[in-house]
Formats: structure tokens, C-alpha cells, sequence
């Protein structure tokens, strides 16, 4: 809706402005047109999704159906559904001080509606259902009728009509739908009185979007209560005869192996769901490595230029990529993004350890600083072998296997057969993450065959890219049987 520069303050003001109110799902639909036609990024962050999952998404809200997204963890989900609120309007009139954002001009609450229909009052001592809006909240109606058109408004950004819900065991029907609320009741009020209901989460996201993420961990009765409210649009809140017509879009979350009727779905509730979208991990590298850059905490430190050479940060990438593809690693359980996000930060957290304490000005990731991963994926994959393997060696497996990976992508081994000579005539050269950057560039001028490589590795600039390339190459060469590696005390010489 068009801002304006004096924004009504009543519902006599709303009226003569000649607003019309939208349902909610007519209201994404109209804004996800207007941004597709306007070629606006709809889902800021979410990469790797623009041939598979987004088309679903938009699928669904122009179809007016609300969603269960499928996924291991970590695969944006909850991003997905928090995005949506970009669809809503910037903000939206709301009957000032109702509890569930009541539209001005058809509202649901009760209280509400006595509020703003001067006709109304006839069903003052009327406990629900005999307002022609499909009145719910008696304090509302009870204020409108008194006020009329003069009932004030306020106005609701889009942000506050968006409410998440991480589904536990331990989630009850009042704590989603409403309850009595023992404090209105000892404040004299009947039990059978309508305004004793304390609205819950659900309630309160009317005329907005609702997420319930993992979906199957609620109690079967639990997803049994929501079943109304998927199909019906209405909830009944204890043994009070009231519709409450609630206008939401609900989206859910869920991992694939609960969300089956052998897991901990309920049928009927799984039916009620408009559209099932699958997400997925990135499927390239490159999708990887620009949600690392995206999430990763950046660094900013006085005195110390930071640099990631492109070849660490496909590494980091490329190890996530071989604990999805490796049979070490429970691929139920999956592998989150998060891995590639903490492994992309540590290494660089370690390279800038290394500059502080040489006192360089400079710092760049080495391959040497890959066993920052550790402890930053160990905790975040589940093992799927037989014995005693350990975590550390299953990610130090993956490691080599994805610097190996990564170093044929930029090298052919037969481009080093001058450095290999140099090798064989007795040549050795040493690193550790400790070694000082000016150390590989001292060695550099003994090693012959190196240069054009670095270059094409984008080295040259500081020492400590050049360090960083040098390791680069050598344990590649190692990886593919060119070079022999001793590692003595945290030291490492490459020899032949």
C-alpha cells in the first residue's frame, strides 16, 4: 500500500482515505507480482535455490497455499520463511490496542467490532456469535461500539506480523491457540465470558504469517489441534463456542525421515498443507563458498590485512561437499552449512593469530591452517562407522581429500616436473602455521617451477599470500604422490 505523508489515525480517517483491505495471502500474492515484474531479489541471502526451491515458493503463494519445507538442518529453511515477510506490506492498519491486530474495517475480534459498528450494540450482552463479521474479541466490540468511527487505529509494521514457534514436546494447545487466563477470572469476571480468553501465539500473528518450525516434534494431540486452523481458517480455544476466523499463512518446517507416516506426522495434518518443497544443500561449490563470505563474521583488525586466497576458501567449501558424499559420515543426520561458515572463520581466525604473534601486517589462510577445522566440525557431523574411528581422523580424511580435490581443479601435475627435479637433486622445504611469511618467500628463490603457479593462484601481493600459495602447491604435490611430507613437532618438510 502507497505511503502517505499523514497516516490515518481513526477508522473514519482509514475509510475516506479509500484503503481496501487485502487478505493476507491476496496481499503476498499482489506484492510477490509487483517484485517479479520489478525483478527484486525476493529472498535476500538464500543462495542456490533460484532453479529449484524459489520457484516452488512462489508457486505456492500465488496459489494462495501454505507450506511445509523439507530439509536437513542448515539448509535455510528457517531463512525462507523469515524472508517472507518481505511480502507483506510495510505496515498495516490495525484497531489500536486489540491483541490480534484486528483489521479496521471486517474484524474477527469481538471487542473490535463493538469498537467500530455503531449497529453493534444490540449484541453487547451477547456472549459470541451473532455479529455479522464473525465478531471474536468482546472487549473490542464493546469499545467500538462506543466509539464508532472514532475508534483509534495504529498502524503495524510488517515485522511484527510474522511469529515463529520452534516446535517442542512440551508445546500446548494454549500456549499456539489461547487459554483462560486465571487473572481475568479472579478479576471477577464469569468463566463463560468471552474476554477471560488469553489469546496465544497463533491468534496473535492474525492478518500475518506463522512459523512452527520442525513441525513433527509437536505432540500428535497438538497437530491434531491444528488441523482447524490448516483447513477451517478458525480456532477454538477450550469449551467456548467461538470462531475465531483467523487470517494467517502459515509455513512449517521439517526434517524429510520424521515428516512420513512412519515418523511423527499426523496424517490429516500433512493433507491440509498446501505445498511440500524440498530444500537441498548447495549443489556447487560456488553456491558454498558465497554463503561463507555472506555469514561468516568478517574480521576487522587494526594494523592487519586480511586476505582469503579463492583456493582456501573452495578447501573449506570442498570439505563440507566430502563429509556429504562420505560413507564415514551419517548422511541422515546431514551436514549443515554452518559447517562451512565456522570451518571459513577458523582457519582465518588462526591465520590471524599467526600475524599477531610474528607481528606481520598481513594474513592470509595456509592449507597449514586447515586444522582449525577440528574443532569447528567434529561437533557437527554424526559418524556412520563401524569401531573406534575417531572424529579427528574421519576430518582430517576429509581435509586431505578435499585439498587433493581442489589443487587438480587448478593444477595438472605434469606442470611441476622442474620443481619435482629440484626435489630429487635433494631440495627441501619446511612449514608449519607458525612459520613466518617471509620464510617461504626466502625459500621461494631456491624452489624453481614455483612462480607461474603462484601467479595463477593470484599469490603475489604479500608474503602472506605467497605463503599461503606455496603450502597450496606442496601439499597438493604430496596428495598426489609427487612429494614426500614428515611431520616432526608440528613441523612439516617436503621432500622427495
Amino acid at each position: 500500500m502507497a505511503k502517505t505523508t499523514t497516516k490515518p489515525a481513526t477508522i473514519g480517517q482509514l475509510r475516506e482515505s479509500g484503503y481496501r483491505p487485502l487478505p493476507v495471502k491476496d496481499e503476498m500474492r499482489q506484492n510477490l507480482i509487483r517484485k517479479m515484474r520489478a525483478g527484486d531479489e525476493l529472498f535476500p541471502g538464500v543462495v542456490g535455490y533460484e532453479e529449484t526451491v524459489i520457484p516452488q515458493v512462489e508457486n505456492a503463494i500465488l496459489s494462495g497455499q501454505d507450506i511445509v519445507l523439507l530439509g536437513e538442518r542448515g539448509q535455510a529453511k528457517t531463512r525462507i520463511a523469515r524472508s517472507l515477510v518481505n511480502l507483506l506490506d510495510e505496515e498495516t492498519p490495525a484497531v489500536a490496542g486489540c491483541e490480534i491486530n484486528d483489521d479496521p474495517f471486517v474484524p474477527i475480534c469481538k471487542a473490535c467490532q463493538l469498537r467500530i459498528d455503531e449497529e453493534v450494540p444490540a449484541i453487547a450482552g451477547c456472549e459470541i456469535n451473532d455479529d455479522p463479521f464473525n465478531p471474536i474479541c468482546k472487549a473490542c466490540k464493546l469499545r467500538v461500539a462506543e466509539e464508532g468511527d472514532e475508534t483509534p487505529i495504529h498502524w503495524v509494521p510488517r515485522d511484527r506480523r510474522y511469529g515463529e514457534k520452534l516446535a517442542t514436546p512440551d508445546i500446548t494447545i494454549a500456549d499456539l491457540v489461547g487459554e483462560v487466563d486465571p487473572i481475568k477470572v479472579a478479576e471477577g469476571r464469569y468463566l463463560s465470558d468471552e474476554l477471560t480468553i488469553h489469546y496465544g501465539l497463533i491468534p496473535r500473528t492474525n492478518r500475518g504469517i506463522f512459523c512452527i518450525n520442525e513441525l513433527p516434534d509437536l505432540a500428535e494431540r497438538i497437530q491434531v489441534g491444528l488441523l482447524n486452523i490448516m483447513e477451517e481458517r478458525d480456532v477454538q480455544i477450550r469449551g467456548y463456542k467461538v470462531r475465531l476466523p483467523l487470517d494467517v499463512f502459515v509455513v512449517a518446517s521439517a526434517n524429510p525421515e520424521d515428516y512420513t507416516n512412519r515418523g511423527r506426522i499426523i496424517t490429516p495434518l500433512k493433507d491440509r498443507l498446501g505445498s511440500e518443497i524440498r530444500t537441498h544443500y548447495p549443489r556447487t561449490i560456488e553456491h558454498e563458498v558465497a554463503i561463507m563470505e555472506a555469514e561468516s563474521v568478517p574480521f576487522a583488525l587494526e594494523g592487519i590485512e586480511t586476505t582469503y586466497p579463492q583456493f582456501m576458501k573452495e578447501i573449506i567449501a570442498e570439505i563440507t561437499h566430502q563429509a556429504r558424499r562420505s560413507n564415514d559420515v551419517s548422511q541422515k543426520s546431514g551436514v549443515s552449512v554452518r559447517v562451512s561458515i565456522t570451518n571459513y572463520e577458523n582457519v582465518m581466525s588462526n591465520a590471524v593469530r599467526r600475524a599477531i604473534r610474528q607481528k606481520e601486517r598481513a594474513a592470509a589462510p595456509r592449507v597449514s591452517d586447515l586444522s582449525a577445522v577440528i574443532a569447528s566440525t567434529a561437533g557437527k557431523i554424526e559418524l556412520d562407522t563401524v569401531g573406534e574411528a575417531r572424529e579427528e581422523k574421519i576430518v582430517e580424511k576429509l581435509v586431505r581429500q578435499a585439498v587433493g580435490k581442489v589443487f587438480r581443479d587448478y593444477f595438472d601435475v605434469t606442470e611441476f616436473d622442474q620443481l619435482v627435479a629440484g626435489f630429487e637433486k635433494g631440495l627441501a622445504v619446511e612449514a608449519s602455521d607458525t612459520q613466518p611469511s617471509m620464510e617461504y618467500v626466502k625459500q621461494l628463490d631456491r624452489v624453481g617451477g614455483l612462480k607461474p603457479a603462484i601467479q595463477k593462484l593470484h599469490g603475489h601481493g604479500s608474503p602472506a599470500t605467497v605463503a599461503s600459495a606455496v603450502e597450496f602447491i606442496l601439499e597438493g604435490l604430496h596428495l598426489n604422490k609427487r612429494l614426500n611430507k614428515e611431520e616432526l613437532a608440528g613441523q612439516v618438510r617436503y621432500r622427495r
